[in-house]
């Protein structure tokens, strides 16, 4: 099976019948490979993987069915096919609020309170812009959960969050804020531009750096996207969670007491995530629609020009976005995570390329990072879903082949 410059499809099997396109540069045939077997192995119905280096793709290919519910006869996975990529939304939205740290516009020593006064409540006007992005606010739940129309509505959500009282004081420890995490950046980007989040994500980065991805799917794009489905968990990778953690989370998610569980339901119920009004909403933690080329050149542009042109980050913001804020047992996630302001670090839950890399997984099993080390940045995105949280097997497959790529 081969994959040529010219992206001319190659059919990966009669079994799997699985069309694969796109290219890759000389030496990244191994990450090819891995994108091959997620389908024959790991259980890809419908996939893309983007991988840039210095700014310049090496990597495009996409394969499959654009609809992982879909039956016969269902459209194929095309070049601009995008998708719903969960919680690696959040990556993407953390670099609006650190260009407007960069800019002189928000100070993340400050308090919350001073941009957003009602965020005071409950004991916690001394929460930090920092650890908003951290993780370290306190309010991964809420007392009752949001239906999705009201989490979708742009202002149930911060209200809910405002008058919440914390979990824990802030700035004492960590938990993911799976849901909460969205309407937290989203409220004080608004505090602070006028603007929504995923109206200032579109003017000041997507725009200008002519990605495919949007927090707040335009009608005129919905055609592009596909509907995703949940399937079974693909076999474990080596570099994922090992068994024990893995048990203690499912352990934690089937406690309807546990933080674990309240912060993934602070949306009950879990929202249709293939509802075009859904879609269409803004929700940083979670909704963000996107193509694995956008994602990886998204990435790229933090640390440095893409295609000869512009660069996101000044290098003091690059340098930001990967030093750790939080770090150890995670209270939500149960297993010990790694954050920087926004994003995820490499670390156990979720081994990246190397220390340095920063970015987001998409519970399910998007993924996208930066590694500036190398010079790497990386984009996968799926429309099968499966049980994983923050390392997906064949996110890791493809990592274990990138790390192959000789420098």
């Amino acid at each position: 099976m081969w994959v040529g410059a010219a992206g001319a499809p190659e059919r990966y099997s009669e079994e799997h019948d699985v069309d694969v396109q796109g290219s890759v540069a000389a030496g990244y045939e191994p990450v090819r490979d891995a994108f091959v077997r997620n389908f024959a192995e790991r259980g890809d119905r419908g996939a893309a993987v983007a991988v840039y280096r210095d700014g310049h793709k090496v990597v495009d290919l996409w394969g499959g069915i654009r609809d992982a519910d879909g039956g016969p006869g269902t459209a194929p996975w095309a070049e601009d096919t995008a998708q719903i990529v969960r919680s690696a939304t959040k990556g993407v939205a953390a670099a609006v609020p650190l260009l407007l740290h960069e800019r002189g516009l928000l100070d993340l020593d400050a308090p919350v309170g001073s941009y957003w006064p009602e965020f005071k409540a409950g004991g916690k006007d001394r929460t930090l812009v920092r650890h908003l992005l951290a993780h370290r606010a306190g309010v991964p739940a809420l007392d009752t959960g949001l239906t999705p129309a009201e989490a979708a509505d742009g202002t149930t959500g911060p209200r809910a969050v405002a008058a919440q009282q914390p979990a824990w004081e802030p700035g004492t420890d960590h938990g993911y804020h799976a849901q909460t995490y969205g309407w937290l950046l989203g409220e004080l980007v608004l505090r602070v531009t006028g603007r929504s989040l995923g109206s200032w994500l579109a003017d000041e980065i997507t725009g200008p750096l002519g990605l495919d991805l949007w927090v707040g799917l335009p009608a005129d794009r919905a055609h592009r996207v596909g509907r995703v489905a949940a399937v079974a968990a693909p076999p474990a990778a080596a570099g994922a969670l090992k068994t024990r953690p893995r048990r203690n989370v499912t352990a934690a998610w089937d406690d309807p007491a546990s933080l674990t569980r309240q912060a993934f339901a602070a949306i009950d119920p879990l929202p249709d995530e293939n509802d075009p009004a859904y879609r269409a909403a803004e929700l940083p933690a979670s909704n963000g629609i996107a193509t694995a080329r956008a994602l990886a050149r998204f990435y790229a542009a933090t640390f440095g020009p893409v295609d000869g042109g512009r660069r996101l980050f000044a290098p003091q913001t690059t340098a930001l976005a990967g030093t750790e804020q939080s770090a150890g047992p995670d209270r939500v996630l149960v297993v010990s995570t790694r954050f920087g302001p926004g994003f995820m670090l490499h670390g156990p839950a979720s081994p990246l390329l190397s220390p340095a890399s920063y970015g987001h997984p998409g519970r399910g099993g998007s993924l996208g990072f930066a590694d500036p080390d190398s010079g790497l940045a990386f984009g996968y995105v799926t429309n099968t879903l499966a049980k994983s949280v923050t390392a997906d097997p064949r996110a890791q497959a493809l990592i274990r082949a990138l790390k192959s790529v000789p420098a």
